[in-house]
């Protein structure tokens, strides 16, 4: 496709006898929001930081534009924002010290590019003269994003930037990506929070180094085929093994304050209540419900 930005061509990556990347391939469109959407260990932030040029890929290639991100590492470094999960700016520094010395690493200023960091850094400027290791954790992490685009990137990656933050915290930075979207800019975010996805353009669910599928949020949830219930009951351990036991049952799993069950064939809510409190001998609710990404994601793991 001609607006493919990133080409990610069978890159694999090995830690010892640990495969932590397995022949992936992803194309990511200019000005998209792509996440790679997985658990701790399915090699979301090796596949970053090979893309950084941070570490090299045991076999496979990949192109930022027209750039190699082996033979073309020192070009790639000038138009890259990267903002890794774990909090890396300088503890001892101030807000707008740790800012200034990022602008200058790319010989810009803060007043030069203040519009590229606006929207995100007024927020924190009033504590700027604060040091960046007395901040909150939503404070921190606007702080590192506007290090990332002081000097205006073409590219922006984003390792798990909600992880071990609040949820208002979260929701704020997600809008700030949909934003900075809309000015041009493409954007590859991972996280291991499953409703996170529909944030995103696209998503790449992964799980133990592979790829599982490439797709937009709402086609991969319209394309989850099984009757899907949700089931409450008071003792959600005894409740849980039931379902595992009674034949009609295709999958049965925790899922916040209750269980979602998926049978192998259609049935009425109250016909499978009945069905369940008579196995269980509690009361149970059972409900009709739609599939999320974390239900497709457990079916696709599941039969993978």
């Amino acid at each position: 496709m001609n607006d493919i930005y990133v080409n990610i061509d069978n890159i694999s990556k090995s830690y010892g006898n640990v495969r932590a990347l397995n022949n992936i391939n992803i194309g990511v469109r200019k000005a998209e929001i792509f996440g790679l959407i997985g658990p701790d260990g399915s090699g979301k932030s090796t596949l970053i930081r090979i893309l950084n040029t941070l570490i090299l890929p045991d076999s496979g290639s990949a192109h930022i534009g027209d750039l190699d991100i082996i033979k073309d590492f020192k070009k790639l470094r000038q138009i890259i924002g990267y903002m890794p999960g774990t909090f890396s700016l300088y503890e001892d520094l101030t807000v707008e010290e740790n800012l200034n010395f990022f602008a200058t690493i790319f010989n810009t200023t803060i007043s030069q590019n203040y519009y590229l960091v606006k929207d995100i850094y007024s927020q924190i400027e009033p504590f700027k003269n604060r040091r960046a290791g007395k901040l909150s954790g939503g404070m921190k992490q606007k702080l590192a994003l506007s290090c990332a685009l002081i000097h205006e990137p073409e590219i922006l990656f984003l390792d798990e930037p909600t992880t071990g933050i609040d949820a208002v915290s979260r929701m704020e930075l997600w809008h700030m990506l949909k934003k900075l979207k809309e000015h041009g800019l493409t954007i590859i975010v991972s996280t291991p929070y499953m409703n996170e996805a529909g944030w995103c353009d696209r998503v790449a669910l992964m799980q133990k180094g592979s790829i599982m599928k490439i797709e937009e949020p709402g086609i991969i949830e319209s394309e989850f085929s099984d009757p899907i219930y949700s089931v409450k009951g008071n003792d959600f351990f005894i409740l849980l093994n039931v379902l595992r036991k009674i034949p009609i049952t295709k999958s049965a799993y925790f899922f916040g304050t209750s269980i979602h069950l998926t049978t192998f064939g259609p049935i009425e809510p109250a016909e499978l209540r009945g069905l369940i409190e008579s196995e269980s001998g509690q009361k149970t609710e059972v409900t009709v419900i739609n599939a999320n990404i974390e239900d497709c994601f457990i079916e696709k793991m599941s039969f993978s």
